[in-house]
């Protein structure tokens, strides 16, 4: 193969996007609403609202809180003219285009079924649901309605991701014969706060399989494509931790170390081991091994979805690998983003940006969207494959469930 600069061009993601279904684009300002947007902070404070405020077409319209004295607190400290005590109400405000939901996973079923109720286009955060039957319910529902949704698996729309999606598609590695990802999780760990002492029941649908493990398996499939088979082991290796506060010991039923090795429908050999809390060595590390090179991927953090990924290959007869820098193009019209990438509402202002497209009608038919809640439900469906062949401690084939 012959060296030299190697030149990629964007390309599509088969089936990940989300279809328009609502009967005429937005041509004037979409109105946003978001529920669970906080004085004292939160995800939604910390990535969706830089995210919106620097995009042209959206206008933070509405929050909701958890009280009208909650609600009042943060309409005010970030200028959003309509605060309700509820998300039921925000969903029936006439002056709201699009919901979004940033609350605990454990709410979303309840917060999310009002507006699509309403027929309110949805952007929910993942995971969907705290299960697939929430997160089918949710989508079937969806689907009677006829509205346009999104989920939160913001990998997909980060500038380093897609680039990596066209080095793979474009050859740089030739074929690929193997994937390895190590990752921690944050959550997990030995001790915990009261902030998320959820997290540590199992059945909340915050786990280290559900997030970490879901927002990495997810970018994987989107660079490489899906599984074809998973054989898993996913453990409770710390059934008791600490409260870093007070000091107290808590059950926890969540697991905090996960292990699956597979073939991917391409017939590449993949590895993915995550483990709860952090690692003093490396918080992230993924490589793509291939017949004529090689790609890796670091980060510094344990939620390397955020953003501040770095980016190396080598290929050929090159013996060591270098940095390769995302090309301006990535960036589309964000460019106010490019010296910002390690922010958390950079992916998210991305995400933003491809559901705009979408919803005014504007993006290229040859271009892929965000993933709707449809996609949700396949991703929670692998999941529950990997949690089925733990249990069963055998190999299980996903095709036998259409993930």
């Amino acid at each position: 193969m012959a060296m030299g600069r190697f030149e990629v061009r964007e390309r599509p993601v088969a089936n990940a996007g989300v279809r328009m279904t609502s009967t005429s684009p937005h041509r004037e300002l979409i109105r946003v609403g978001v529920v669970g947007l906080s004085a004292s902070g939160g995800w939604a404070a910390t990535a969706h609202v830089p995210a919106l405020a620097g995009l042209d077409a959206y206008e933070l319209r509405a929050l909701s809180a958890s009280s009208a004295e909650s609600a009042r607190a943060a309409g005010e400290k970030y200028a959003v003219p309509l605060a309700f005590a509820s998300a039921e109400e925000l969903a029936r405000s006439e002056e709201v285009d699009l919901v979004v939901v940033t609350v605990k996973v454990p709410h979303h079923l309840e917060l999310i079924r009002p507006a699509l109720e309403a027929g309110k286009m949805v952007f929910s955060e993942w995971p969907l649901g705290a299960d697939l039957a929430q997160a089918e319910e949710l989508a079937d529902l969806a689907h009677r309605r006829g509205v346009l949704t999104a989920v939160g698996l913001q990998a997909r729309s980060a500038p380093s991701l897609r680039y990596l999606r066209d080095l793979v598609a474009d050859g740089y590695v030739g074929r690929v014969l193997s994937t390895s990802m190590l990752g921690s999780g944050g959550i997990g760990g030995a001790t915990y706060d009261d902030n998320y002492a959820y997290v540590l029941d199992a059945t909340s649908g915050a786990t280290l399989l559900s997030i970490p493990f879901g927002h990495s398996v997810d970018a994987l499939t989107m660079v490489l494509g899906e599984f074809r088979e998973v054989s898993a082991f996913v453990e409770n290796l710390r059934p008791e931790v600490t409260n870093v506060t007070s000091g107290a010991v808590a059950a926890k039923s969540a697991e905090d170390q996960i292990a699956v090795t597979g073939v991917l429908e391409s017939g590449a050999v993949a590895a993915m081991h995550f483990r709860g809390g952090t690692s003093r060595a490396t918080p992230f590390h993924w490589e793509i091994n291939g017949t004529e090179g090689d790609l890796v991927v670091k980060a510094d953090r344990a939620q390397w979805w955020y953003g501040g990924t770095q980016l190396y290959g080598a290929r050929g007869e090159e013996g060591a690998l270098t940095e390769l820098p995302v090309p301006a193009r990535y960036q589309r019209s964000l460019t106010q983003w490019t010296e910002r990438a390690a922010e958390p509402a950079c992916s998210v202002a991305h995400e933003y940006a491809l559901l705009r497209d979408q919803i005014i009608g504007s993006l290229a038919p040859d271009e892929d969207g965000v993933p709707d809640f449809r996609h949700a439900v396949r991703r929670h469906g692998m999941l529950e494959r990997v949690r089925e062949a733990a249990r069963a401690g055998r190999k299980v084939t996903l095709a036998e469930q259409g993930a």
